[in-house]
């Protein structure tokens, strides 16, 4: 539950290439490559010209990334130079994905658009109708009590993925849409209850994706029918427990996700029957999981923890405590878990060790992550959130953003880690 603390103290197999959001279609969180053993050096940093929140991939010796400046970026993945840039009408949170020599990016204005990757120059757009925030009066009990307000930790937009021709995304608009990849016309689409901000998966002629209504859907992927639902936690008084943020994995005929009802679950992918739910007693699930070697990687919010959960059992195997919100999905590369804190770090856990191995700050760190931090190496709230006001609370999390945040999921490609980050930069460490 992640404003309880705060309000008290104020009141697999490895995916085949990087080309989309968490490595493949099924979202295995698992990269070919291998990532430093050892404290990393930076490459190269790219000044986005506004947070990058969006997670980057890498095709064709290119990196493609979004910036909260409203532009998709090409950057060159051995010099860190720009080789284009495309704005659209909105901030891009998204991780965009690279199919056929195209690249298929959502933003805040709507759209889905598909651009030539070698140009950036855009072949078609699809319109939706329209983007927002998952809202709700009073939300994790900040004030006013009955306004109703948006969600200001719903940061990430649905990552499409494309397959066999096919781009899938959830919008704001409460909708999952099938998409022609050559065309940009409209396959299908699937309504549900609330808005869909989680990136869907998709195997085995099926898409699977949650909604912030607690409903994972799993829908037929030629004609959008549904397959099978799954309700988790519900929360009508604070709306804090409730919605699905987490973007599924799908290995070995189990589809695996967390939720902000606290809860990691594992589902048989053709019934959607439980196998098990794991808690985090309050703490939520935003992260993505990453499956591998018989484990399931995931990260939370409260908590600030990294759990490797048995794959059969759904118990812990063991934990490691990075001291900071973890939203950003973890990377399974070689023998390392990478994943980012908004403490401004990317940290590295040895799988062997299970314990971290590294860390590397970003310029926002560097500059401002002491104001923030106690002396254990924990965020310090009291120095960002000052009031339980809803205009406060806001202003808050602009502040903690300052030590540059690493809210966007990394992805590893020949042995070099890159990530963006809320001090506007996007990172390369090898």
């Amino acid at each position: 539950m992640l404003f309880a603390p705060l309000l008290i103290a104020i009141s697999a197999a490895p995916g085949p290439d990087t080309s989309m959001f968490r490595g493949d279609a099924a979202h295995s969180g698992v990269y070919a490559s291998s990532a430093p053993s050892s404290a990393p050096s930076l490459k190269w940093k790219f000044n986005a010209k506004g947070k990058v929140i969006s997670s980057p991939v890498v095709a064709g010796g290119v990196v493609y990334v979004g910036s909260a400046n409203g532009a998709l970026y090409a950057v060159d993945a051995e010099s860190g130079q720009q080789k284009w840039g495309f704005s659209t009408g909105g901030r891009i949170v998204s991780s965009p994905a690279v199919a056929a020599g195209v690249v298929y990016v959502t933003s805040y204005d709507g759209n889905l658009y598909a651009v030539d990757a070698a140009t950036g120059k855009e072949k078609w757009h699809f319109k939706t109708k329209g983007e927002r925030r998952f809202a709700a009066p009073g939300i994790h009990g900040v004030l006013p009590a009955t306004e109703r307000m948006p969600d200001p930790f719903d940061f990430f937009m649905s990552s499409p993925v494309v397959v066999d021709g096919v781009v899938y995304f959830g919008s704001g608009d409460t909708t999952i849409y099938a998409v022609d990849a050559a065309t940009g016309k409209e396959r299908w689409h699937h309504k549900t209850g609330d808005v869909v901000h989680a990136s869907p998966a998709v195997a085995d002629g099926t898409v699977f994706v949650g909604s912030w209504d607690s409903w994972f859907y799993a829908l037929d992927a030629k004609t959008g029918k549904q397959k099978w639902k799954f309700k988790t936690g519900e929360d009508k008084e604070t709306y804090n427990q409730v919605g699905i943020q987490s973007s599924a994995a799908v290995v070995d005929g189990v589809v695996y996700f967390g939720c902000r009802d606290s809860f990691v679950y594992a589902l048989d992918a053709k019934t959607g029957a439980k196998k098990w739910a794991y808690s985090n007693n309050g703490s939520w699930v935003n992260t993505s999981p990453a499956i591998s070697g018989g484990l399931v990687f995931f990260g939370t919010a409260d908590k600030h923890t990294i759990h490797a959960v048995d794959i059969k059992t759904g118990k812990d195997a063991y934990t490691v405590d990075l001291k900071w919100l973890i939203f950003s999905s973890p990377a399974v590369a070689g023998n390392m878990l990478v994943v980012g804190t908004h403490g401004g770090r990317i940290h590295a856990i040895d799988l062997t060790a299970h314990k971290e191995a590294w860390a590397f700050e970003t310029d926002g760190c560097r500059a401002h992550g002491a104001e923030y931090t106690k002396p254990d190496g924990g965020f310090d709230s009291r120095k960002a959130f000052d009031s339980p006001f809803y205009d406060d609370i806001v202003a808050g999390i602009s502040r903690m953003m300052t030590v540059g945040s690493v809210l966007s999921s990394p992805t590893v490609a020949d042995g070099v880690v890159y990530f963006g980050s809320t001090d506007g930069n996007l990172y390369a460490v090898r």
